[in-house]
């Protein structure tokens, strides 16, 4: 349940972000956003690193772990920022949000017991965050739809192999040095992209806040679920945190007065009852 908990925390802070993508994406560049955001999570996890790490018990093989963790990191999230900017919704927030399967079948393979009702749960997730996409609205096609499906599967599966990467880091290590390892990876490889890329800049002073908080909140929601690897069943705050492009759509909803069908909120309690079941 604490691993449950974690991951919806996550999948809060994260649905906000989203929410901030939505404005940013129109105001400046992907990987200068993205080196924003990730810069500024890592300030606030060294800060707290280190004043609160515990160093000594951060091994080589976690700080392995760590990095590739944050490379993956990396990778997922300028896909997910790709995916999102090409659209449609309805496409992209499906793929992206079905990483939970990936996330199960790793654990599975490493021995935890997986049953048919955790996967029946799992499928009543990713069909609730794909039905809340579907339902959110009509796209035009355009020849863009094949480009984001491809983006949002390499971003679902970098999610996955990033949890599961990040939580294998803090079984072997210390959670707070993790992440910093995290966030210093993932921003290396963001600054290398953008710099071949020749799209080293700095924001704009009317989004750099913005970004800052994206930057918060991004370096909450990975702590919240690299950090349930210490605790029972860590793959439940993965499938819980899947809930992010659901968030997304709800705030969506609340605070810039999108509207909500019947569907959609049949889709939300779908989900829900997904989540509640793994709970138990």
């Amino acid at each position: 349940m604490h691993s449950l908990l974690l991951g919806l925390a996550a999948a809060l802070a994260w649905g906000i972000h989203d929410l901030c993508v939505r404005v940013v994406s129109q105001r400046t560049s992907i990987l200068t956003a993205l080196l924003t955001v990730f810069a500024t999570g890592a300030i606030l996890v060294a800060a707290a690193a280190l004043m609160f790490g515990d160093w000594q018990a951060m091994t080589v093989p976690a700080a392995r772990l760590a990095g590739a963790s944050g490379v993956l990191f990396g990778l997922g999230s300028y896909a997910l920022y790709r995916a999102f900017a090409l659209g449609p919704v309805k496409l992209v927030a499906p793929l992206i949000g079905a990483y939970p399967v990936l996330s199960l079948s790793m654990a599975m393979l490493q021995g935890q017991p997986v049953g048919p009702g955790h996967w029946l749960a799992v499928a009543a997730v990713v069909a609730g965050v794909g039905c809340i996409a579907v339902f959110s609205g009509k796209d035009d096609s355009s020849p863009l739809n094949l480009q984001a499906g491809g983006w949002g599967l390499m971003a679902a599966i970098g999610f996955a192999l990033t949890f599961a990467t990040g939580q294998a880091a803090t079984q072997a290590g210390a959670e707070l040095p993790v992440l910093i390892v995290t966030r210093v990876a993932a921003i290396l490889l963001v600054a290398g992209l953008a710099f071949i890329a020749r799209a080293v800049r700095f924001p704009s002073r009317q989004v750099l806040p913005l970004l800052c908080l994206m930057g918060a909140l991004d370096a909450s929601a990975l702590g919240l679920v690299i950090y349930s690897g210490t605790l029972p069943r860590p793959e439940f705050a993965s499938v819980s945190a899947s809930l992010f492009g659901l968030v997304t759509v709800v705030l969506a909803w609340l605070v810039l007065r999108e509207s909500m069908n019947r569907a959609q909120w049949i889709s939300v309690a779908v989900t829900f009852g997904g989540i509640a079941y793994l709970g138990f």
